[in-house]
Parts: structure tokens; sequence; C-alpha cells
């Protein structure tokens, strides 16, 4: 869960939207780390049926695929204010890679505000 109020600097924002749109952060790991995982995924690839002649970058591109696939993220964002609509425009896939619920009604002016 991430809301706004968690956002110290608009950067934070920007591997947000690198999750939600690719499912990873460009660069995070080092490539030594990127062997060491390679390595760790080995036996669970092996029970899929899979990587038993696999290179690391398979063994990666591995990982990330069940990342996307368990990973789940809240974000809670408020609508009051024009923050929403600026971080909207700066990062589309707040909007474009998520199902945004509303549980409660949004005051007149914030809704003329985000649109």
């Amino acid at each position: 869960m991430f809301t706004d109020t968690q956002i110290k600097q608009e950067s934070f924002l920007e591997d947000v939207n690198n999750i939600l749109n690719t499912g990873e952060v460009p660069n995070i790991f080092p490539t030594e780390d990127k062997v060491e995982i390679a390595e760790d995924l080995r036996n669970p690839a092996k029970d899929e049926g899979k990587g038993s002649d696999w290179t690391p970058t398979q063994f990666f591109a591995y990982f990330l695929e069940r990342c996307k696939k368990y990973l789940h993220i809240v974000l809670c964002f408020s609508p009051i204010g024009g923050a929403l609509a600026g971080r909207i425009r700066d990062f589309p896939s707040i909007v474009n890679c998520t199902t945004i619920d509303w549980f409660s009604e949004w005051p007149p002016d914030a809704l003329q505000a985000v649109a």
C-alpha cells in the first residue's frame, strides 16, 4: 500500500510508474544479484518443467514474470488539490495500468480540478 502522504519526492512515483507499466524498476539489481537470483530460481523452474538449459538472463526474465504475477499494489491518493492531476499527467500508468475505486463521493471542486 502506497499513499500520497508517503511521497517525499516526486521521483518516487517514477518507480511506481515503472512497476505498474513493466513490472520492474530498471537497473534495480546489480549483475551479481541477478546471477544469485538465477541460481535461486533453478529448482523452482525445474519443478515447473522449465529452465533446463536457460541462461542467467532467461532465469531473471522468469523471476520478473513471477514478480508480475504475484505483485499487487494499492495506491491511495486524495483527489483534493491539484497534486493528483499533475501526477496523472506526469505518470500516466497511475491511470492506464490500474483499476480505480472511489470509496466516497468527491467534492465538486475536486472533480473540476482533476478534470
